[in-house]
């Protein structure tokens, strides 16, 4: 069974489906003008009306009309589609992808068109969107190659390894003439290249950097060469996944491959029985070596730095003040007695030394602390504490 209906009530049932529909004379001029869709009220409004429906588009938009209205006379009932773009009276365009029908018999023709701005504000994003991820794109090549010749550049040995495995991810050219002999030790367990003495060293130093976040080794030495080798290592952990960087140098050109004497004053120092701990002028600790964390009872050498030493050391404040301030006169203090108080609240019988660098590019001030709390007197000589079957 063929339902007719009659063009308005087509007109009528046609709008429900669309944002709005045009009831065209054969000439093209819009006859009636029915919009269900509140968004185009400010936009599509009875001033259309009357019109020829040419006159509300744009020129490209004019010459699809005409096509249009061409093709569904010659269709007899067939659908034709076109997009036109309408140019409103406050200067904005209005893209509207229409369905033409022909209505045989009344030399009518039925236009129903559909807004196209969402259409065209997603399309837009989407381009909007392509655009920024192939500038990140861009930029996250030139920095990845910048990294690599960067990281081929390097003379020292770097590694990034995984830190779940175990196993080299990267390794620059050095390292593999260092570890590999040449060949690649990506994919390989680390450490390796390394003599059975050392191995052991660094997974201490793995485990103590994924604790601490870095860590440091100068003694380690490579296999084969005997080579003496130092190891810095950081921890990294970034979108769910863990990462060792570390980076091996090797000790000077000689033969022993024996550390200058720079070197060997930095680990003298960090090795030291007793406690040193280098400040800026205004007392705020650099660094500290291993004996001075023990003493203040600190885990890491980070909980100490940015601090005062006053923190730590003398009976009060007025302790350090007074300390430096003998620095800025004399240059040098020596066995200056006090106390050095530990995190936990634990107390230590000390006397500090100190010496003012200030040839160094940035001033510093090195404190010596030596614990005199186990100290044996001379007025309490150590006979007279033994009992007399051992005198």
């Amino acid at each position: 069974m063929r339902l007719e209906l009659d063009p308005t009530t087509q007109s009528a049932v046609i709008g429900q489906a669309a944002d709005f529909t045009l009831l065209l004379t054969g000439e093209g001029d819009i006859r009636e003008l029915t919009v269900s869709n509140v968004e185009l009220d400010g936009a599509v409004t009875d001033e259309w009306q009357g019109r020829s429906w040419q006159d509300t588009a744009d020129p490209a938009g004019r010459r699809k009309i005409e096509e249009a209205i061409a093709g569904a006379r010659a269709g007899a009932g067939k659908a034709i589609e076109c997009d036109i773009v309408h140019s409103l009276s406050d200067g904005s365009e209005l893209p509207i992808q229409y369905h033409l029908i022909y209505l045989v018999g009344s030399d009518e023709l039925l236009a129903f068109g559909r807004d196209l701005r969402p259409l065209v504000n997603l399309r837009q994003q989407l381009l909007n969107a392509q655009q920024a991820l192939e500038q990140d794109y861009w930029r996250l090549r030139q920095v990845e190659t910048r990294y690599r010749k960067l990281f081929d550049m390097v003379d020292d040995a770097v590694l990034v390894i995984d830190e779940a495995s175990g196993r080299v991810l990267e390794a620059n050219p050095g390292a593999n003439e260092l570890l590999g002999a040449g060949s690649s030790v990506v994919g390989k367990p680390f450490p390796q290249g390394l003599d059975p003495r050392s191995v052991n060293a660094v997974n201490k130093l793995l485990e103590e950097t994924r604790s601490v976040g870095k860590g440091s080794l100068s003694s380690v030495y490579a296999s084969g060469s005997g080579q003496r080798l130092a190891i810095n290592a950081s921890f990294l952990r970034q979108a769910g996944e863990s990462r060792f960087l570390v980076r091996i140098a090797a000790f000077g050109e000689g033969e022993s491959g024996a550390p200058s004497s720079e070197q060997f004053m930095q680990e003298t120092l960090r090795e030291a029985p007793d406690a040193v701990v280098l400040t800026d002028p205004d007392g705020r600790v650099l660094a500290a070596n291993k004996a001075f964390l023990d003493l203040a009872q600190l885990v890491t050498e980070e909980q100490a730095v940015g601090h005062s030493a006053d923190r730590w050391l003398g009976r009060s404040g007025v302790d350090l003040s007074v300390l430096l301030t003998n620095l800025r006169q004399n240059d040098v203090v020596r066995l200056f007695a006090t106390t050095l108080r530990g995190e936990s609240g634990a107390r230590a019988e000390v006397e500090i030394s100190a010496a003012s660098l200030n040839d160094l590019q940035q001033p510093m001030i090195a404190f010596f602390v030596r614990d005199i709390g186990r100290r044996i007197g001379s007025e309490n000589p150590a006979t007279q504490q033994l009992p007399r079957s051992i005198e």
